[in-house]
């Protein structure tokens, strides 16, 4: 990455697209730009759409923190579904067989709560990481913020940085231009697609999909989903980019509601930076009334979307910290202390708090409200699955056939009993009941008492369940199916209740 600096006599507030004298950027950009239009006005909010920013690269301690992130992120992504779990993938959500599994972990539609509680598992978490550190999500580890790094990263290796993309966005289109633009896309377009064949990955067992792929048998939704997910990493990353963060996300919108004054957010120091303005390095600054900001504008063009945080905190700010990146190498150069733009909140500006009792002020109601909510959430749902049974046993009577007399004075009811092993051991089951006297259970046509259950499979099996005639009066009587574990059944001992009726016939 190229590395900012600024030279002793710092400039003026630089138009997008102008260098600071100094800024190593090469050659300087043209010297004459449109005026822009009036701030707040209708073309100002129609430029702000149509304009296509430029930002520079930067590196400093945040920019690292990003890359790592980035890496993170997109190992789990892409690496995930190749990984193999007792002869399966790891992580597959099968749409089809209605079976999603994580790991050890295979859940069935009956487990959706499981899911829901995960959710709001992780709404939870943004709402805290919101409260402590505002949009922190968004600067590091959002989908839209890592694929618009990663597809920056290959402009610029591909176009050149800040300035050189500008000078190539305004000149004539040439075979240089039609090269360079098209070794862009090609790339872009083949990540987009990489990407979106990844993601249909978690929902088909990726090995078959690469064959399917290469041998162009893949089935129509495959290719849909493929194609669309693709076509969106392209589209969002490529060309939309901060109008995502701008415009799209809601997330942008309601942070408002859940941040306050002793919120971490990127934040210039107006105190000590106001007033701001060019000077040399030699000068007195202090002493001429002047604050440390030198107006070189590096942290707006370094800023993904385009905003000045000079001027206070706006909802489009994504919490990334390049302008914190960028403000410190210039005060590096300016030998001032660093820390003009930083993570703090605005109480900590207004009242002059130190570090330390900024960040005591951390832990307030709402965000131990929401730690507590998810630390409780967390304990509910691994204890839950601890003690959740591998077996599911679902009771329907047979609505074509109340109750017959069979042979040997006995009444007969019909059963469909529907098992649903969730483990990945097959089990072996004995089938009883109470709740009459003389009650007995066969399944149909095997006419067993013992039933065998496949490997996170559901199993659908007939029972029949007798009793003689003077078991009890004529009407409807609650029974009980039991089911235990055959003897030898490794694993878990089950011994399970199922509750039913038995009707008599007068």
């Amino acid at each position: 990455m190229t590395r900012l600096a600024v030279s002793e006599s710092a400039s003026s507030h630089a138009p997008q697209g102008d260098t600071p004298p100094g800024a190593d950027e090469g050659d300087a950009a043209p010297l004459w730009r449109p005026a822009p239009p009036a701030p707040g006005s209708v073309e100002s909010r129609i430029a702000e759409v149509r304009v296509k920013l430029h930002p520079r690269s930067v590196s400093g301690t945040f920019a690292h923190w990003r890359i790592v992130f980035v890496v993170l992120t997109q190992l789990v992504f892409y690496g995930l579904p190749w990984v193999q779990w007792e002869g399966r993938q790891a992580v597959l959500f099968d749409l089809a067989a209605r079976k999603f599994y994580l790991f050890g972990l295979v859940l069935w539609p009956q487990d959706v709560v499981y899911l829901a509680v995960l959710l709001v598992i992780s709404a939870l978490a943004l709402f805290l990481f919101t409260a402590v550190a505002g949009r922190l999500f968004c600067g590091y580890a959002c989908p839209q913020t890592v694929y618009t790094e990663i597809f920056m990263w290959i402009e610029r290796r591909i176009e050149g940085d800040r300035l050189a993309r500008i000078r190539l966005d305004e000149a004539p289109w040439n075979a240089r231009k039609i090269r360079l633009k098209l070794s862009k896309h090609a790339l872009w377009i083949l990540l987009a697609w990489w990407t979106g064949s990844t993601f249909i990955g978690y929902f088909a067992p990726i090995r078959d999909l690469g064959e399917q792929l290469f041998t162009l048998q893949l089935g129509p939704w495959q290719w849909f989903w493929m194609l669309f997910y693709g076509f969106a990493t392209w589209g969002n990353a490529g060309f939309m980019r901060e109008s995502v963060c701008k415009y799209m996300c809601p997330y942008a919108r309601f942070q408002s509601v859940m941040v306050d004054r002793d919120t971490f957010v990127v934040t210039y120091d107006h105190k000590r930076g106001e007033p701001r303005g060019g000077r040399s390095r030699k000068v007195d600054h202090r002493g001429a009334g002047m604050g440390d900001c030198v107006d070189c504008s590096l942290c707006v063009q370094v800023c993904p979307t385009g905003i000045d945080i000079r001027d206070g905190l706006q909802y489009m700010c994504i919490g990334c910290g390049a302008c914190i990146d960028a403000c410190a190498q210039v005060m590096d150069k300016m030998q001032y202390p660093k820390g003009l733009i930083r993570y703090t909140s605005d109480r900590a500006i207004a009242d002059g708090l130190d570090a330390r009792a900024t960040r005591r002020r951390l832990w307030r109601p709402r965000v131990l409200v929401y730690g507590a909510a998810i630390g409780l959430l967390a304990v509910g749902f691994v204890v839950s699955l601890a003690l959740r049974s591998p077996l599911r046993v679902d009771v329907v009577r047979d609505r074509n056939v109340l109750a017959r007399e069979v042979a040997g004075g006995l009444i007969e009811n019909i059963y469909r009993l529907q098992f649903i092993n969730t483990s990945n051991e097959p089990l072996t089951l004995q089938l009883a009941a109470d709740g009459l006297p003389g009650l007995s259970v066969r399944t149909v046509p095997e006419d067993r008492q013992e039933v065998r259950v496949p490997p996170s499979s559901n199993l659908l099996v007939p029972v029949v369940v007798r009793a003689p005639t003077d078991a009890g009066t004529p009407g409807s009587h609650p029974i009980q199916f039991v089911l235990r574990s055959a003897p030898g059944q490794s694993g878990a001992q089950l011994d399970l209740h199922e509750a039913a009726s038995f009707y008599l016939p007068q």
